[in-house]
């Protein structure tokens, strides 16, 4: 058997293994055994709600807000959900329990994962924002390939979601990028899901249906790319400003609750500007979307250009992660180490 075919063989077996371990999370089905009419149930899914504790993870009005579900069956629903999942205080060392569940995904260069502690993690938003031809894009593609590798292998042993919102997403960049890390090309295109979107509010109603597929498989990784462009289209003047955060402040929400309920990494990258004023210090460029970004986002990383193909990752911001900056390369293959 050749190097190629072991490395598919095994990704297989461990995508038909593990996932059922993995699941940590209860089917909204079984707020049936709580007394729970399957019409209502039928009507949360519809809403993009598929598990107990994403009835938790919504307020009663937003509940109230679907069609049919009246103020006493959100107090039903949420009572239901409360004595299945239990969303009080834990001890620290069950929480340490739960970050064991955290995985990380390799980019592609050891010096990156070094400088991120092994890799994007589930459970987060990592941003990445930074010029035009800084990698950001690239990140993302050589992410596609390297998340559905089995956990040996650096990867999150799953599938790929890719919402792409500027028409940059390129399957021959997927396909050079399996073939570096020895995997089908086809195989990788066909675990990935795509979808352009054109609207900001395509771009949310697209998360709808990523949670009804993440109930169905395994989806190891959440590309968007970018996160911002479309609601800085849609939204323009400063008059649509406080509009335009409020709704990214939604977007936003999604994909954490969407990350920490089926342990996903969710991947997205972000517009930048530059400060002109003259009090600036240092590097003028800055990520557009303020404080609402800023706080969604865990792990914040800027890529600058470096001297060719070379460029440069710096944490930005980060809860555990120290302000440092590394090298790395970008190449037919995707995201690698400097070549000396």
């Amino acid at each position: 058997m050749s190097r190629t075919a072991e490395r598919e063989e095994a990704v297989e077996e461990e995508q038909g293994e593990e996932v059922e371990q993995e699941q940590h999370y209860e089917e909204i089905e079984k707020l049936q055994e709580m007394g729970i009419n399957a019409t209502d149930i039928k009507k949360l899914k519809e809403h993009g709600i598929h598990t107990v504790a994403g009835v938790l993870m919504h307020t009663k009005k937003q509940l109230m807000d679907i069609k049919g579900v009246t103020e006493k069956k959100v107090e039903q629903l949420v009572a239901a959900a409360n004595r299945i999942s239990d969303f009080s205080f834990i001890s620290g060392t069950k929480m340490a329990e739960k970050r064991k569940q955290v995985v990380r995904i390799s980019t592609g260069s050891q010096a990156l994962d070094n400088l991120l502690g092994g890799g994007i993690e589930t459970m987060s938003i990592t941003e990445v924002f930074g010029q035009f031809r800084t990698g950001k894009t690239q990140l993302a593609h050589t992410l596609c390939v390297t998340a559905q590798l089995p956990y040996d292998m650096g990867g999150g042993n799953g599938k790929v979601i890719y919402i792409d919102t500027e028409g940059t997403f390129r399957p021959d960049r997927i396909e050079a990028i399996a073939e570096r890390f020895e995997v089908d090309p086809a195989m990788v295109l066909d675990n990935l899901s795509y979808c352009r979107a054109y609207t900001h509010e395509h771009q949310i109603a697209l998360l709808t249906l990523a949670c009804a597929r993440m109930i169905e498989e395994r989806i190891a990784l959440v590309v968007v790319d970018s996160a911002t462009a479309l609601f800085r289209v849609d939204f323009s003047g400063r008059g649509q400003l406080a509009e335009r955060q409020i709704k990214l402040g939604q977007f936003l929400s999604q994909l954490t609750k969407m990350a920490e309920e089926f342990n996903t990494a969710v991947y997205i990258t972000n517009q930048v500007v530059t400060e002109c004023s003259g009090t600036t210090m240092g590097d003028p460029t800055r990520p557009i979307g303020g404080n609402i970004i800023a706080h969604a986002s865990t792990t914040r990383l800027f890529l600058k250009k470096g001297r060719g193909e070379q460029r440069i990752c710096k944490v930005y911001d980060s809860p555990c992660l120290p302000e440092e900056e590394c090298l790395f390369q970008l190449s037919t293959g995707g995201v690698m180490d400097v070549k000396d």
